[in-house]
């Protein structure tokens, strides 16, 4: 795995190497070079199989984290891509041109976190929640608890029991 990423590292302009086990890593890279490297990973290093796309909000740093989880089948490892972009103007390059799946992905991170990827097959189109008209659910700021209680009336909660008293009381009624 080491080789492979010095590798790259003439190559493209990794900002961090992490390590997570023998067989992946995670790799940084600017907004601009993650096309590019997946596109040469998937050609040239035998990537042929991608694994997911994530997304972590770091609000604290104005920033959400995509993640291009690819796999090489051949060779039993994984390579994790990174970059950031700004969350006041969420947009990233599609890559659905690479494996179709990718367009699933890119229309989820849209509707949860507000991200935009241009030229993507049905990207602006509901994937769960049809009507939302609210912030984005997984953006960091949305707040959950506030929403359910405007949105949903209350209902009486359920009795519950102490686990031992419960069972004391179904083995032993008499007692």
């Amino acid at each position: 795995m080491k080789s492979l990423i010095d590798k790259l590292g003439k190559t493209f302009d990794i900002k961090d190497i992490v390590y997570q086990r023998p067989n992946l890593a995670f790799v940084t890279v600017s907004k601009e070079h993650v096309l590019n490297l997946i596109t040469n990973l998937l050609d040239y290093e035998g990537f042929s199989h991608f694994v997911l796309l994530s997304c972590v909000d770091w609000i604290e740093d104005n920033a959400f984290q995509l993640t291009y989880f690819l796999n090489n089948p051949t060779l039993k490892i994984d390579i994790a891509v990174r970059c950031f972009i700004d969350r006041n103007n969420p947009t990233m390059t599609s890559a659905h041109h690479l494996w179709k799946q990718i367009a699933t992905y890119q229309r989820e991170l849209k509707e949860m976190y507000g991200i935009d990827f241009p030229g993507s097959p049905g990207v602006d189109e509901n994937f769960v929640l049809e009507g939302w008209d609210n912030i984005p659910p997984m953006r960091r700021e949305f707040d959950t608890k506030k929403y359910a209680e405007e949105t949903f009336f209350p209902r009486p909660r359920n009795k519950t029991n102490d686990p031992k008293e419960y069972m004391k009381s179904k083995m032993y009624p008499n007692d």
